[in-house]
């Protein structure tokens, strides 16, 4: 009888255990997929912010310098981005990325830069 017993409450013991992990298991999926979700909602919130800014800017440049079109600021603001893209890749240390121009102009620096990588080669 107590062996009998004891099976029973064995058998209880690992039910319950397996229910335990699967809970586990389902509040992790829901934090993971929460986690996701409020990662999204601060890359929203970000890119409204930086819409919302050039928004302003352009207003404010439009606004001060007359004559100027809402294209010209952003040529200009487009502009200022490249260059401080330029300026945080060139300072990365670890960073080995080749911009190439489009155009005529970047055909031929792109058929020099594969002539040095041939060179190197032999």
């Amino acid at each position: 009888m107590n062996e009998i017993n004891s099976a029973k409450r064995l058998k209880y013991a690992v039910a319950e255990k397996a229910e335990g992990q699967k809970i586990l298991q389902v509040k992790s999926a829901e934090a993971e997929a929460e986690a996701k979700y409020l990662s999204g909602v601060g890359v929203a919130k970000q890119r409204k912010a930086i819409v919302d800014g050039l928004r302003t800017s352009i207003v404010d440049f439009s606004g001060g310098v007359k004559g100027a079109s809402s294209k010209d600021v952003m040529d200009l603001l487009l502009l200022t981005q490249y260059f401080d893209c330029i300026r945080d890749v060139g300072s990365a240390k670890h960073c080995k990325t080749t911009f190439v121009p489009s155009g005529n102009m970047g055909a031929g620096m792109r058929n020099d830069l594969l002539v040095a990588d041939a060179a190197k080669l032999s």
